[in-house]
């Protein structure tokens, strides 16, 4: 097929208009990614659970195991980078004197990946007329602390340059008891040109005391729409 006609198909499957398409970009290389609507994150599970079913609840025995403490959950975390951070243990609560068998240590699990929008076929002209690129994410209510979600968002330019950003550390209600997952989600529209990658990273934090206890993340999403 021509590349001519690779272009008219990639016009058609998004009725994209008033965008220069340059006969320069590999059409059909564009067309195969189909990169407009679908997300552009790898392995957006890596947990291997859903949002359509409630998160599982942990399997605890209560016995000291006489192993190292974990400090990630299991999962599959191919395509993202990971890093742990062990926080302080917090003792400020404890009088003096008093003999503490076991205190909780609390660590941030940190996952992220950077999004090469050029690779996944978007090209130079359509970026630079800022479609909208929505971010959205899933974490489990674990309870375990009254912050256990951070996430960081970065659009970049080709030089790694930040053009936008957008943070969020929501805080939990721990008066009642509750086992879902929550939602946070954002768009990012009107950022200027120049735009190339997206950074995400998200923060989950665990805890570990006797045995270990998760917090889970999942329907990880970067979508990228023409407005």
């Amino acid at each position: 097929m021509a590349d001519n006609e690779w272009k008219i198909r990639c016009q058609k499957e998004w009725n994209i208009t008033g965008i220069s398409m340059p006969d320069s970009v590999d059409w059909k290389f564009v067309y195969e990614a189909k990169p407009l609507g679908r997300n552009l994150l790898r392995n957006p599970a890596p947990h291997g659970v859903t949002h359509d079913s409630l998160p599982p609840e942990p399997e605890l025995t209560g016995v000291p195991r006489d192993e190292p403490p974990r400090s990630e959950p299991e999962g599959d975390y191919t395509g993202w980078t990971t890093s742990v951070e062990a926080l302080p243990y917090d003792n400020s609560g404890i009088p003096p004197g008093v003999v503490i068998c076991y205190m909780p240590q609390f660590s941030w699990f940190t996952l992220e990946q950077k999004i090469d929008l050029k690779s996944e076929g978007l090209w130079d002209e359509l970026l630079d007329d800022q479609p909208d690129i929505l971010i959205q994410d899933r974490y489990e209510e674990s309870q375990l602390h009254e912050s256990i979600y951070q996430l960081h968002v970065k659009l970049l330019g080709g030089d790694g340059q930040v053009i936008s950003e957008h943070t969020a550390s929501p805080k939990e209600d721990l008066s009642t008891y509750s086992h879902t997952w929550k939602e946070v989600s954002h768009v990012f529209s009107g950022y200027g040109k120049g735009v190339r990658y997206v950074h995400f990273l998200h923060r989950l934090k665990n805890k570990y005391m006797v045995e270990f206890f998760p917090t889970l993340v999942t329907g990880s999403s970067v979508i990228v729409k023409p407005t």
